[in-house]
């Protein structure tokens, strides 16, 4: 069965902020020479690793509503210089819109179950999702 993990976004306030964060990261890693993976580091380890690496993804709370996931491609825990064990967790770097989900505020990360997850936004013309503008606009309204 698979198995995903929801975490706040802090720092960011749209879609549009973390995907530039993530692209600045990318741009300077390629200027210094290095490899770039789209990692985010966390201080507790996934026990359900399996799970989670079967098609699961990581949805992103933006500004008190999940909006966004990217699937995990890999979970790697290691030690950071004060011996501390954290966790990176590899990311796809494509993200993929969903319909938005309210979430209170909590820390760290949470397991989510696929259904319990947003349903991803698709793009087709013939689809009859609400746009996502007028998604950001009702939520900012309190109406969505």
């Amino acid at each position: 069965m698979t198995l995903n993990l929801v975490k706040l976004c802090v720092g960011v306030d749209s879609v549009e902020d973390l995907k530039a964060w993530a692209d600045f990261r990318r741009d300077e890693a390629r200027a210094q020479g290095i490899d770039f993976e789209r990692t985010h580091t966390t201080r507790m380890v996934p026990t359900r690793r399996d799970e989670l690496l079967d098609g699961g993804s990581l949805y992103w709370v933006i500004k008190g509503k999940i909006q966004v996931r990217q699937r995990l491609v890999d979970i790697r825990p290691f030690k950071d210089e004060a011996g501390i064990k954290r966790c990176d967790l590899v990311l796809e770097p494509k993200l993929v819109l969903t319909r938005m989900q309210p979430r209170r505020p909590f820390q760290g990360w949470r397991y989510l179950t696929s259904d319990d997850a947003p349903p991803d936004i698709r793009k087709s013309t013939g689809d009859d999702e609400m746009p996502i503008e007028m998604q950001r606009e009702l939520a900012k309204l309190g109406l969505l």
